[in-house]
């Protein structure tokens, strides 16, 4: 799975965001995999493999044609390539298939029925739908999961201890803090004129406080961290969903607030960027060998392996955008981006590295300093030129790179 991962990610990283190229060496490196350990699979590992390519197929229609202009081929990829293996996990592991399946058929078919939902009547009956689908439909397939209440588990789980709920109170005000920055950079444009845009210093304070957010629950609690952020990223769906349908009454509101925030590359429909920036910081935490697993599992360079996406996305890419984009004048051939900020990125991630060695006893890298500052580099050289969303391909090369 490893070098499966690796190859897909070079394939996507060395080709332009061309479907056919990245495609076809995509589908080349696949086969060569699968090509190389056909002999160690068995008929039900094979079944299980084309129902995750069916899935694939199902999710990349609706991606390719019901939300054109919304991703780019590597983050088709790895979004729909994602979500198949989890909705097989899923089907895998609920105790009927056929009802399972039923479910997700009913809730696709659910999931575009609300197009541009600007009356109350329609986004009544979404929120009703909704309440059905978390409490008579989820709430009884997790507590299957689980063996109790799922409610009263989190409950549970979130005052375990006064640290837990310390940093719970922390995470609250961070949240006030985005939020009173993007009511003030509205504001601005209120005042001021009409086609302002946020700057790209401004669109990183957005990484510093997800930093500020990660960095102490690596440290302290991971297992909360790993809670919350698949709760955050729940959130941020649900979110997007009521704001592309402007389903009533936050998803105008939610309309004029974020487009403040584009880019060049949220081009489509969707406003994705928030997203995989949460995605990208929580990759390493959930693959992380052993879910939850504990300080001091990987030794040397692999005690790294959870802090890959505050690295890679949330100190190198952020320090390579703002140096690259007020000081820098050397532009790497072929690119934007400036030899200025990929040398800051990779001088900003070593000092991060050398913070993490001094708040977290449990990193030990035995003498692979060279082999860190080398992933480092390349993973800095990669967001100098890859096309592809950074936010999802740097944590992942640099998860790799520590492992190897």
């Amino acid at each position: 799975m490893m070098l499966a991962l690796f190859l897909s990610l070079i394939a996507l990283g060395i080709t332009r965001p061309v479907p056919t190229n990245t495609c076809v060496i995509a589908g080349m490196a696949g086969s060569a995999i699968l090509y190389t350990t056909k002999q160690t699979l068995t008929v039900s590992e094979v079944i299980e493999v084309l129902e995750v390519l069916l899935i694939f197929v199902y999710l990349s229609l609706i991606v390719l044609y019901l939300l054109p202009r919304s991703f780019t081929p590597g983050e088709a990829l790895l979004i729909v390539g994602g979500i198949s293996l989890i909705v097989n996990q899923l089907i895998k592991r609920s105790l009927n298939l056929a009802e399972a399946r039923c479910c997700w058929e009913f809730f696709f078919a659910l999931l575009f029925c609300f197009m541009e939902s600007e009356t109350w009547v329609s986004s009544l009956f979404f929120h009703m739908m909704t309440a059905v689908l978390g409490l008579g439909i989820l709430m009884p397939w997790l507590a299957l999961f689980i063996g109790r209440h799922p409610l009263m588990w989190l409950l549970d789980f979130v005052t375990l201890n006064d640290r837990r709920l310390c940093l719970l109170g922390y995470w609250l005000f961070l949240v006030a803090v985005a939020t009173c920055v993007v009511l003030h950079q509205n504001y601005q444009r209120q005042s001021g004129s009409k086609k302002h845009q946020a700057s790209t210093i401004v669109r990183k304070y957005f990484h510093l406080i997800v930093v500020a957010t990660y960095v102490p629950g690596l440290i302290y609690d991971r297992q909360l961290l790993h809670v919350a952020s698949v709760g955050c990223l729940a959130v941020f769906l649900f979110l997007e969903y009521v704001r592309y349908f402007r389903i009533m009454p936050f998803g105008q509101l939610l309309r004029q607030l974020l487009t403040l925030f584009l880019d060049e590359r949220d081009s489509g429909p969707l406003i994705l960027t928030h997203v995989y920036l949460l995605i990208g910081m929580s990759l390493p935490l959930w693959l992380f060998p052993g879910p939850c697993a504990p300080h001091g599992v990987l030794p040397g360079a692999g005690g790294l392996v959870p802090y890959a996406g505050v690295l890679a996305v949330g100190v190198g890419d952020t320090v390579a955008s703002i140096f690259g984009s007020t000081m820098g004048e050397i532009r790497w051939p072929g690119t934007k981006k400036t030899m200025e900020g990929t040398a800051t990125s990779i001088f900003a991630q070593i000092i991060a590295v050398a913070m993490f060695l001094i708040f977290d006893g449990s990193i030990n890298l035995n003498s692979t300093y060279s082999w860190i500052v080398g992933s480092i580099s390349l993973v800095a050289m990669l967001e100098a030129y890859t096309s592809q969303i950074d936010n999802l391909l740097l944590p992942l090369y640099l998860f790799i790179l520590l492992q190897l």
